[in-house]
């Protein structure tokens, strides 16, 4: 079936990204636009854990959803990376580096897959700390303030976000690596 509970979940995430643009353009004090934002990011966040979980408890996996499910990752994470640069809240070279290595690795999944060598690009754990990292660091820089009272949210995003484009590269080199021998066999 083509609308499992868990594909309607997946869905949710890139139907949030026009709603948490929205809430910074709507007529309002900036904290309540950055705790709406922030709230809604987790909100919709955590519906890729809830999904695959979902997803495997009903027995409900699917072919479209375990596509759809990384490009709603990557479209989310991207909107709010470019949102935080537009506020002046993240840098537009890590917003480059995190956006640069989606589109190289996606690029390179296809490839892989065209050529029959798709499961030398397969996720790994190192691409899931990577996507954790960009999921707990966006809403702190989101949120920009404090936090009951003494964690400055903004400096702990700041140093989360370089974290995560530290792991990004890693995790790329990770992936390039791997399809070396099958990159170098197909381009002779």
């Amino acid at each position: 079936m083509f609308l499992t509970i868990p594909t309607l979940l997946t869905l949710t995430r890139i139907v949030a990204i026009p709603l948490i643009v929205a809430v910074f353009y709507w007529p309002m004090e900036v904290s309540k636009q950055n705790l709406i934002a922030t709230t809604m990011f987790v909100v919709f966040a955590l519906t890729d854990w809830l999904d695959g979980y979902l997803a495997r408890r009903m027995n409900q996996t699917s072919a479209f959803g375990a596509f759809l499910d990384p490009v709603a990752d990557k479209f989310l994470v991207c909107a709010c990376l470019l949102i935080l640069v537009h506020l002046g809240r993240a840098d537009v070279f890590v917003a480059l580096i995190i956006i640069g290595r989606e589109i190289a690795i996606s690029a390179l999944r296809e490839w892989m897959a065209q050529i029959g060598a798709g499961k030398s690009v397969a996720v790994h754990m190192l691409g899931k700390l990577k996507t954790t990292s960009q999921m707990v660091a966006i809403p702190f820089l989101l949120f920009n303030g404090n936090l009951f009272g003494f964690i400055d949210t903004a400096n702990v995003g700041w140093v989360l976000i370089w974290v995560s484009a530290a792991l990004t590269v890693w995790s790329m080199v990770y992936y390039l690596k791997k399809a070396l021998p099958a990159i170098r066999a197909h381009v002779r």
